[in-house]
């Protein structure tokens, strides 16, 4: 059990098994905790969707029994979330389904092919997954309470680090950390014009007839994200990944309306309600992003400039600096630093891209870069001053350089323990049965000591 109780989230059944042509159809109950059973559909649709999602290699040894290992846990923390009265609002799941939802219409391509390939409307759907979502919900809170007061002290990390054999500590190239302030360069007044000018023709060829929206948007739009689909987003009312700008000025229009020039942080906009569905719709947008000069971009590197000059003279700090300089409102909450894709602000030099590499060549830690000019991910000249707050030597992991790292382990072996130790108090407790065609599973082996059916 210890080697998957905190796998449930990864092992747990994949809810796009509704929306397929064929369904495996297997009803057959092979697990039971409490009132709360596993069927044999779970685990092959499971298992199906991995495979079709090309995600096979992912999967476990004796998948079955590692599926319905997750499955048992889970149904044991809902059944115990239940006598402790854990609550998860209609609110939440509801905004949790939406959620699923517009995961699926993104994967399918919208709302039309979702429908049509799982032969349900979405409203079936939501319904199918409503009491799967919730378990899942319960049993998140459940493992919550259980692990909220488990914390690691620095002799526990010390004890941890002692019992690892010196020659398996991971071997860690040459790493840094670093943050950075970035300054949008502001496009003049007379091209913002000219953009909103060339938008309003658009807008008129499209509503006479002259183009279609679509061919409009895949000829001028400066979207790379929608470019070549005709500028089609999915767009739900609640959603917070787009502009809230945008969204509002979407729901206002009517089928087929196109919108006056829209103004967000991304540029200027002519948004098309394509169809409406309560709060979720396809739109469609072309935009266009006024181009800056060489005037404007010298104007954000002075400013950087003297923020660096600020900074190096000890009247603010970095982190300081970047909540008042900085144009990225996401860097503001983080101190402007740069973080992988799993959240360490530990990076690989390879990590980084081009321009940004280059222009830490010649800094030693503590350094601030002049400002530098680079073009970001949507085609935008950016300009930033890059700090580099610590460049480690390639080295065997210790506890000097990698404590956090350490620490982190430490803590997931420590919150493991915990879990099997109250899995060992409970499963007693708890009515339990499990078919005999899994009795060869070796990682079921606590759960079989309590199974009504394990004297057969």
């Amino acid at each position: 059990m210890k080697k998957y109780i905190l796998g449930i989230t990864l092992l747990s059944i994949h809810f796009f098994s509704t929306a397929q042509t064929k369904k495996v159809v297997a009803d057959k109950i092979i697990g039971q905790v409490g009132d709360k059973i596993v069927l044999l559909s779970d685990i092959n649709n499971a298992i199906a969707d991995y495979k079709r999602q090309g995600q096979e290699a992912q999967l476990p040894p004796n998948p079955e029994c590692a599926f319905l290992e997750g499955q048992l846990i889970q149904k044991a923390l809902v059944l115990q979330a239940e006598k402790d009265s854990l609550i998860v609002s209609e609110d939440e799941i509801e905004a949790g389904l939406d959620n699923q939802i517009r995961g699926f219409i993104n994967a399918y391509g919208s709302r039309e092919v979702l429908e049509e390939v799982a032969g349900r409307t979405i409203y079936q759907i939501k319904e199918d997954f409503r009491v799967a979502f919730k378990e899942r919900k319960l049993a998140d809170q459940m493992r919550g309470k259980i692990l909220e007061n488990i914390k690691i002290s620095p002799v526990e990390v010390k004890a941890y680090y002692d019992k690892i054999p010196k020659d398996s500590l991971p071997y860690y190239e040459s790493e840094i950390q670093i943050n950075q302030i970035q300054s949008q360069p502001k496009a003049s007044k007379e091209i913002e014009e000219y953009c909103i000018k060339q938008l309003y023709e658009y807008k008129r060829q499209a509503e006479a007839g002259i183009k279609k929206f679509d061919q409009l948007c895949k000829l001028y739009s400066e979207d790379p994200g929608s470019k070549d689909n005709g500028g089609q987003y999915n767009l739900n009312r609640m959603s917070k990944e787009f502009d809230p700008t945008f969204t509002s000025a979407a729901f206002r229009l009517k089928d087929g309306q196109i919108s006056n020039v829209v103004k967000t942080k991304f540029g200027y906009h002519l948004i098309q309600m394509v169809s409406r569905a309560g709060d979720d719709a396809v739109v469609r947008h072309l935009l266009k992003i006024p181009q800056v000069t060489d005037d404007e971009i010298k104007l954000s590197i002075n400013k950087l400039d003297s923020a660096r000059t600020i900074i190096q003279n000890g009247y603010l700090s970095f982190g300081e600096a970047v909540d008042k300089f900085s144009d990225d409102e996401n860097s503001k909450f983080n101190g402007g630093s740069i973080t992988a894709r799993d959240g360490s602000s530990f990076l690989n030099i390879d990590q980084l891209d081009k321009d940004l590499a280059l222009s830490l060549q010649n800094l030693k830690p503590g350094d601030i870069s002049k400002p530098n000019v680079y073009t970001d991910e949507r085609g935008r000249k950016m300009v930033r001053i890059v700090y580099l707050k610590n460049r480690t030597q390639p080295h065997r992991e210790n506890l000097k350089e990698d404590y956090n790292r350490v620490a982190a382990r430490a803590l997931e072996e420590k919150k493991r323990d915990a879990l099997s130790k109250w899995f060992q108090e409970h499963l007693p407790t708890y009515y339990i049965s499990i078919d005999d065609v899994y009795k060869n599973c070796g990682s079921l082996s606590d759960w079989w000591k309590y199974s009504s059916n394990s004297a057969k």
